[in-house]
């Protein structure tokens, strides 16, 4: 054997790229566009994909299809960053930042259990990928109060769609915010 070359392993990580280390956050709008106000994280999905996004920045609107929000979260993003409604009891178009703690986030899904892929909200969204192991390092939800979503329409109500710009810049202050290490100081870190 050639004792001029010699195999030393390290148990130090290697240093990532300065271009691999910047943080991977997806944007997803969520809802129902089919019951009004329930179709304001699509509108602001919308808004967002007509903008230019920093690097590193994936936005999609998910819809009603929770199932392919779960898979695409489990890809390995540093950040998951929810639009939807929530019933909060404020006046409609009331915007919210929502932190979901994953300890918070009950876990399992019990046997037997049927999971309707196309009406998964949030939180069994945020459930199924607690589940299978999947929790990105930060979530985070941008909300708004809605004033009609039982209801069938395409158009959302004055109150909401007047909340659209605005919360189009709530989620780009949120995505700034993401993009620093320390958004993630008191999560654990990121996936990448």
């Amino acid at each position: 054997m050639n004792d001029d070359f010699r195999l030393e392993l390290s148990t130090e990580e290697p240093e990532r790229p300065a271009e691999l280390s910047e943080k991977q956050i997806l944007v997803a709008g969520i809802g129902n566009a089919f019951l009004r106000d329930d179709g304001f994280g699509g509108k602001v999905a919308e808004r967002l994909l007509e903008r230019e996004l920093p690097s590193g920045v994936t936005a999609l609107d998910f819809g009603t299809g929770g199932l392919d929000l779960a898979y695409e979260v489990m890809r390995g993003y540093d950040a998951l960053l929810m639009i939807d409604v929530s019933q909060q009891g404020g006046e409609p178009g009331t915007l919210y930042v929502i932190e979901p703690d994953e300890a918070e986030v009950a876990s399992g899904i019990e046997d037997g259990e049927v999971i309707n892929p196309h009406g998964m909200d949030p939180q069994t969204v945020l459930r199924f990928v607690k589940t299978v192991g999947g929790w990105p390092g930060k979530v985070v939800v941008v909300a708004c109060e809605p004033t009609a979503v039982e209801e069938m329409g395409m158009e959302l109500s004055p109150a909401v769609s007047d909340a659209v710009d605005r919360a189009v810049e709530l989620v780009l202050e949120q995505i700034a915010e993401l993009r620093t290490d320390a958004a993630y100081a008191d999560s654990g870190g990121g996936a990448g």
